[in-house]
């Protein structure tokens, strides 16, 4: 297979954090390739596309990827593109790294647009995978609908689930529920070839486990992300504030081998990152403070998609949609 091309530059614990994780990678028999300036320290052993600029968090996607053409996150998609690379990863700035994505790579043909696919981990039972995770604000109905079949097809590919259970977030389980977006996605999904459609879901089913695959717009969805981020990450640090204190120290020590495979499936930097589905390539696009662990597991996950071929599979699902 293919490398894997590695944004060495994005990410706010780049370079050294990134280069870490990728040299785990290259240990567990997976090969890289670094994207970054020549001479970068740290990248002694690996093979190097230059790069001569960096596209930072803060700066505007669109208007970057077309003026700094020579950035870590264009070469990396270009890389894609010219077969010289089999996927794409970076924990820099997620709307560039979506637009290089898009614009360097293309989309698949028929795809509306593309989505960003997150899993949201369901503790007993596989991940939920949450799309549109940020890629777009405003969305059709249509949109949707595709996105439902994108996201069954990766909870296929990366989590093993079979005819994965499909729900449109809603504010109530009830057909009626919601806005006209909702109202008119929901008929679309009920007669969808190819998605196994189980009606609305709400905020509060995404960590149980009776859902696969939710589908939302990207405005919706970024919050639910951040929300649970933020409500994950108190509730996690209250725990271990508690047990650090003396009078509780018998307790931390009793449960702490019962939460630990919790934590572990509540961490984002287990999943390594989202992925971007519908543009013509794997690209990983990985949390902005992702440690060497979310870099190592995120480059493991690119492989698997390309190993199963998850790009052909939306491929041929969209086209078999179209012919219907």
């Amino acid at each position: 297979m293919l490398p894997i091309a590695v944004d060495a530059l994005g990410g706010d614990k780049a370079p050294s954090e990134i280069i870490a994780g990728a040299r785990e990678a290259v240990a567990a028999g997976i090969d890289v390739i670094l994207v970054g300036p020549r001479g970068l320290a740290g990248c002694e052993g690996f093979e190097l596309i230059e790069a001569s600029e960096v596209i930072e968090m803060h700066e505007d996607a669109a208007s970057s990827v077309r003026n700094k053409k020579d950035s870590t996150l264009v070469r990396a998609a270009e890389a894609v593109r010219d077969g010289k690379a089999s996927a794409m990863i970076s924990a820099g700035n997620t709307g560039a790294t979506m637009a290089s994505a898009l614009l360097r790579m293309g989309r698949i043909a028929g795809v509306k647009r593309p989505a960003i696919a997150t899993p949201i981990p369901a503790p007993g039972t596989t991940p939920t995978v949450l799309l549109d995770a940020g890629a777009n604000a405003e969305v059709e109905p249509e949109w949707l609908v595709q996105f439902g079949l994108m996201g069954s097809v990766y909870a296929d590919a990366r989590f093993g689930v079979k005819n994965p259970r499909v729900g449109l977030l809603s504010i109530g389980e009830e057909p009626g529920k919601g806005d006209t977006l909702r109202k008119e996605t929901y008929e679309l999904l009920k007669v969808a070839p190819g998605i196994n459609f189980i009606g609305n879901v709400e905020g509060r089913d995404l960590m149980t486990g009776v859902v696969d695959v939710v589908v939302t717009d990207g405005f919706t969805g970024n919050v639910v992300l951040k929300t649970l981020e933020g409500s994950l990450r108190t509730v996690v640090k209250a725990l271990f504030t508690a047990f650090g204190q003396p009078e509780y120290a018998d307790a931390a020590n009793t449960l702490m081998p019962a939460l630990l495979p919790l934590y572990e499936t509540l961490d984002p930097d287990t999943y390594g990152g989202a992925i971007l589905l519908g543009v013509d390539g794997v690209c990983i696009i990985s949390h902005g403070s992702s440690s060497a662990r979310a870099m190592v597991n995120g480059i493991k996950c690119a492989q698997e998609m390309v190993e199963t071929g998850m790009v052909e599979a939306i491929r041929v699902a969209i086209s078999s949609t179209l012919a219907e």
